[in-house]
């Protein structure tokens, strides 16, 4: 190996160093695909490295300084990775941003961070970020990806991206000097630089940018790539927010230090047919994903023959019975392994080919707790689904789940070479190799989340098993006790009602209350299909979601989760009483989502305080109006006659019956 980071023995310590590494290892690999006009590009590591060089010696030019911040903001695009690491080869600072974040948020991290060079995808970034150019005065030049409608905008700070990399190359063919001394610059490093900023998803309040260091997270990827035994014959498709610690972790980080190939969908629209075209080898998807992908299989199983469906059915028992057991290893009967391999034949094969998962080797699944239910359902079918728990300041792994050794009731032991300990008040604390190196411009927070050990508080309630694997019962301020000295954990709750496919989202109340009371979200997709097969008409989400039949079915569902919940002593006294079915789907331009898609729990128990009143009150119905943000940004409300329902609840199984035989 060429010798490289100059404090770690000729191993790498920075991602840019490692591009220079696989430009020589891997040179003619593919290291990216994206899907443009239909037609799949590539680009080998070598051709990657050469893109990128280009651009860092044109941001050079333009004037980008070494500690400098630069945003990025976009939808997964190759150049837009291309950008994070040419601005990490000249020791600046990548902070990328959500797409879809709305101009009142893009604003505060552009302010915050203080970035001057923005690298953005397109006209509607373009105009975004113009638009909060009074409130960014530290905002000099913007860049953009694809020029389509910017022509006639003023060309003043305003660049090509393709233009930026045409002037690095034309030095880089006149001066070879220039080339030699960029990557001297980057075997100098020692790998203490800040590697990226990326900020929370503000789930409790104002997003705070974390600045992870090169060595640091590179260290963290190294640990991670080899517990999964990840290889350069590695595929994966990039398609979760830029922003995000998991796609910044499980793709470039990762897609570097093992020299793996990266591809980028054509639009967030084609993710699915992308996915079946790519068969990637690596999958990672939050438990909405997985939710929505569950949702729309059993959606195209309702319009299945007789047979298909009595055919899906019982193969999914057979699976249920034998699937995990002979995806782990572990003894099945001949009867049973025989059952299972006809409905590969059958059902599993043909779904995993459909779904995009014929070749997946290892997915991961995090973000939020996920149903044992939807979580066991993709095991059976032979996909190795997985659990990791992590943060944004461990640079994602805290625990991650060993093959042989899953269950869905934990997250499982500790990550390679992190430390965990459970504090007294239950909260979870952490040290990474990835820890980072605190929050940007406010040390403040940095304080309050660190121990004066050392240690990170991740603000989740955790206990450790006999086996010590993690089990996460909620966010630690989240967790509490009804008056009946019952246990309260929402997410759990939560979690149950959002395995049935007819319910997308769910926010349980209850702390400090007689009963558990919770809104539902219908899935629109689900529950539309089910009101064509059953002739119902309705002219939006607000009609479908108030008819009766509607409520029926919801109440059928939150019934089975009491039935779930009365079988577990520990939360059978947190059995749901009533509920209602919101208005309004939870939105993230509405402040009622993070921009993961996290429900932002103080927020909405304030917005929908009469709501909530009237689930406690004994009121049948209750007025609300809610003002809502479109898609261009304009304000508007929804008014409606909210319905509540009350549920069944159940005695206390008692859970003895195999200790007394």
């Amino acid at each position: 190996m060429e010798a490289t980071g100059v404090t770690a023995g000729g191993k790498p310590v920075t991602f840019p160093q490692y591009l220079l590494l696989n430009a020589k290892r891997f040179a003619t690999r593919p290291a990216m695909r994206f899907k443009d006009y239909g037609i799949w590009q590539s680009w080998s590591w070598s051709e990657q490295r050469d893109e990128i060089r280009d651009f860092a010696l044109g941001l050079k030019a333009m004037g980008l300084k070494e500690g400098e911040r630069i945003a990025i903001v976009g939808s997964n695009r190759p150049r837009l990775y291309w950008a994070f690491c040419a601005a990490q080869s000249l020791k600046a600072i990548p902070v990328p941003v959500y797409a879809d974040s709305v101009a009142e948020e893009m604003a505060f991290v552009l302010d915050n961070a203080g970035v001057r060079f923005a690298v953005v995808q397109d006209q509607e970034q373009v105009d975004k970020v113009q638009s909060v150019a009074a409130d960014v005065p530290g905002l000099a030049e913007v860049i953009f990806d694809e020029p389509r409608g910017l022509r006639d905008y003023d060309p003043a700070h305003l660049h090509d991206f393709g233009a930026i990399q045409d002037k690095g190359r034309a030095l880089a063919d006149s001066d070879p000097k220039a080339v030699s001394d960029w990557e001297a610059g980057i075997r100098a490093s020692d790998g203490s630089e800040i590697s990226a900023i990326l900020y929370t998803s503000g789930t409790t309040g104002r997003s705070k940018g974390v600045m992870l260091t090169a060595s640091a997270s590179v260290k963290a990827a190294e640990d991670t790539a080899n517990f999964d035994h990840m290889s350069e014959h590695d595929e994966v498709l990039a398609y979760l927010p830029l922003a995000w610690v998991g796609d910044h972790y499980l793709n470039f980080a990762q897609g570097y230090v093992v020299g793996l190939c990266m591809s980028c969908p054509e639009s967030p629209e084609t993710v699915a047919q992308n996915l079946r075209e790519i068969g990637p080898t690596f999958y990672f998807a939050p438990p909405r994903v997985f939710e929505g992908l569950l949702t729309s299989v059993m959606i195209r199983m309702e319009d299945a023959s007789r047979v298909k469906k009595w055919l899906f059915h019982h193969y999914l028992a057979v699976a249920k019975a034998y699937g995990e057991k002979i995806l782990e290893g572990r003894p099945v009967p001949l009867k049973g392994r025989i059952s299972y391999w006809i409905g590969d034949k059958l059902i599993y094969g043909p779904l995993r080919n459909v779904l995009g998962f014929t070749r997946i080797r290892t997915a991961y699944t995090a973000g939020e707790a996920i149903g044992p239910d939807l979580f066991s359902f993709f095991r059976s079918l032979g996909i190795n689904l997985k659990q990791l728990y992590g943060q944004t300041e461990a640079f994602l792994y805290v625990t991650a789940q060993k093959d042989g050794e899953v269950r869905p009731d934990t997250v499982g032991p500790a990550a390679p070479d992190v430390d965990i300990r459970i504090a007294e008040n239950g909260e979870v604390h952490f040290r990474s190799p990835g820890m980072f190196a605190g929050y940007y411009g406010d040390a403040e927070k940095t304080r309050e989340t660190m121990t004066e050990d050392g240690w990170v508080m991740t603000g989740d309630a955790g206990i450790f098993d006999a086996q010590g694997h993690l089990k996460i019962i909620d966010r630690a301020k989240d967790v509490g006790k009804m008056t009946t000295g019952a246990l309260y954990a929402p997410k759990y709750i939560e979690n149950k009602l959002k395995f049935f496919p007819n319910i997308k989202e769910a926010v349980a109340f209850g702390d400090g209350k007689d009963f558990v009371a919770v809104f539902l979200n219908i899935d629109l997709t689900a529950v539309g299909n089910w009101a064509e097969r059953n002739n119902i008409s309705y002219g939006s989400y607000q009609e479908l979601a108030g008819m009766p039949r509607v409520y029926e079915m919801m109440t059928a569902h939150v019934n089975q989760v009491n039935r779930d919940l009365a079988a577990e002593p520990m939360m059978a006294g947190s059995q749901i009483q009533r509920f209602l079915v919101l208005h309004k789907e939870l939105d993230a331009d509405d402040g009622e989502l993070t921009r993961t898609q996290k429900v932002r729990r103080s927020f909405i128990a304030e917005r929908y305080a009469p709501l909530i009143e009237a689930l406690y009150d004994g009121s049948s119905e209750r007025f609300i109006d809610t003002e809502v943000t479109f898609e261009d940004g304009r304000k508007g409300s929804i008014s409606a006659t909210v319905k509540v329902a009350d549920a069944e609840t159940f005695p206390v199984v008692n859970a003895m019956p195999e200790a007394a035989e």
